[in-house]
């Protein structure tokens, strides 16, 4: 081990972070740039892949700034997950939009594919339901956008990747194509069960495996840096793995019955599971990450929580969207029997209806702005009962508490009314780094730097705890109003009834 020090480079939707982190698990030096998103088309999202790199490399000058480079011990890669890219394998350069999760493009083939009643396989082969959000519908779309992409693809010519495998192809100056598990594991190519590349499924989506990148344990060496900036050649990259299951090992989550919720642009909860469990009911099932053996998880997914409050902000007009919604909505202790369903672009776990739409219902003469800012926030915390409720039925474990990280999570409010909906106590990570220290614990195993998890479970965290309050016919009469709303908002795809 060359140095005492990992730098954790979480590459997000919104915002690129790189910090250090020390063996005492503290973050020394952090910095952080934001790429764009573009909207080309409605239901369309993109980002740059050249930009996305061009914010990796800033954030680690800027983290670098003032530090000695011979403390550096490895690089920890986390990163949002199913965005994928694609481009040429000899010159690197990108060949089309880095087509983001959140996109909705591939829905007409996503539907496709449920009509041709192949949905039960996917679930069975992989764990994940049929929808747009998993790269490979994405990966066919980017090959279907490049003249011969299919042939230059099977020739070997072009590499498709998701984030973390464009990161460690620029760090390694093109020399690896590479991605962990967990990354490979939300694709909808990996067989769960064999963990490895599935022949039927890349010929289903019409990716050919050529162009997919090697897997790797998340935790472990998997190249070596090139010369960037103030980043010196020679650092080993020794781990990769998704921002969500980062977080979830970050809040050192090792095992059944700990679960996670992550507040960012849409949220995710996770809770590790000893062996793959086939949800019945809308959960994903999935690496939640590979050491020595690969450990699985149920998660759900949740397309818009904290994008919610930004889009309420905005539309008001207000010049800082997040604060200004949390403060409107401290003005009411209640949302007076408003909801708000943010099914922008459907709704996710465990619904799993894209052609839901987002309403606003329980208007009154009466609502106030305040109502509606409180309705909003409301909303992340109804979803994620949503999700918490399927989970805690099928874990095999019992789920006690739910462990809180990610940037909604700083609202008091939210955190309160979320133990209140759960009937749950919420233990809130004060660090806004959960998953670039989750990325950097399991790079700090690869190196060396710690031998056990028992080590990483004994780091001091700082965390706040959130207890229920509400009486249980206070509480579900709440929740009954939210399930209401959903089924307004919610079209039945087999009767093709439209949401009131």
């Amino acid at each position: 081990m060359k140095g005492n020090a990992i730098l954790a480079i979480d590459q997000g939707t919104t915002n690129t972070k790189a910090v250090l982190v020390d063996q005492q698990g503290d973050v020394i030096a952090g910095a952080s740039c934001s790429p764009g998103i573009y909207y080309p088309q409605p239901a369309w999202v993109e980002q740059d892949a050249i930009e996305i790199w061009r914010t990796v490399q800033t954030a680690i000058e800027k983290c670098l700034q003032g530090q000695d480079p011979a403390h550096l011990s490895a690089i920890a890669v986390t990163n949002q997950r199913e965005t994928v890219m694609l481009w040429d394998r000899h010159t690197g350069v990108p060949l089309g939009p880095c087509i983001i999760w959140q996109c909705h493009r591939t829905a007409p083939f996503c539907e496709e594919l449920k009509t041709r009643g192949l949905e039960t396989l996917l679930r069975e082969r992989t764990g994940l339901t049929i929808d747009p959000m998993f790269s490979a519908s994405k990966m066919r779309w980017l090959l279907e956008h490049v003249e011969n992409g299919y042939q230059r693809a099977d020739t070997g010519e072009l590499c498709l990747g998701t984030v973390d495998s464009w990161i460690v192809w620029n760090l390694t100056g093109g020399a690896r194509h590479a991605c962990d598990f967990t990354n490979a594991s939300r694709t909808q190519l990996l067989n769960l069960h064999k963990q490895c590349w599935d022949p039927e499924l890349s010929d289903l989506f019409g990716i050919p495996l050529a162009a997919l990148p090697e897997i790797y344990p998340s935790s472990g060496v998997v190249g070596e840096t090139v010369s960037i900036g103030k980043l010196p050649a020679g650092i080993p990259i020794a781990s990769l793995i998704g921002d969500s299951h980062a977080a979830l090992y970050g809040h050192a989550g090792f095992q059944p019955g700990a679960v996670k919720a992550t507040y960012g642009t849409g949220s995710s909860l996770m809770t590790p599971t000893t062996s793959p469990v086939l949800s019945q009911r809308g959960l994903s099932t999935t690496i939640a990450w590979g050491r020595q053996s690969v450990t699985y998880a149920l998660e759900g997914n949740i397309y818009n929580t904290g994008a919610t409050v930004q889009w309420l902000g905005q539309i008001l007009g207000m010049n800082d969207p997040i604060s200004g919604v949390e403060e409107l909505a401290s003005q009411e202790n209640e949302s007076k029997g408003v909801y708000l369903v943010p099914a922008f672009a459907g709704l996710g776990a465990p619904h799993w209806n894209e052609a839901a739409r987002g309403l606003i219902t329980g208007l009154t003469r009466g609502t106030t702005a305040a109502h509606l800012a409180r309705a909003t926030i409301e909303s992340i915390a109804y979803q994620v009962r949503d999700v918490f409720d399927v989970m805690a039925e099928e874990a095999g474990a019992p789920l006690q508490v739910l462990l809180a990280d990610g940037g909604a999570s700083r609202n008091n409010r939210l955190m309160q009314f979320q133990a209140d909906i759960l009937n749950r106590p919420v233990i809130r990570n004060l660090s806004t780094d959960v998953s670039a220290l989750g990325a950097a614990y399991l790079a700090g195993l690869a190196i060396g730097m710690w031998h056990t998890e028992l080590e990483i479970q004994n780091l001091t965290r700082s965390t706040e705890r959130f207890e229920p309050g509400l009486s249980t016919a206070e509480r579900e009469r709440l929740y009954s109003g939210w399930q209401a709303a959903v089924r307004r908002a919610t079209v039945d795809t087999r009767s093709a009834e439209k949401p009131f």
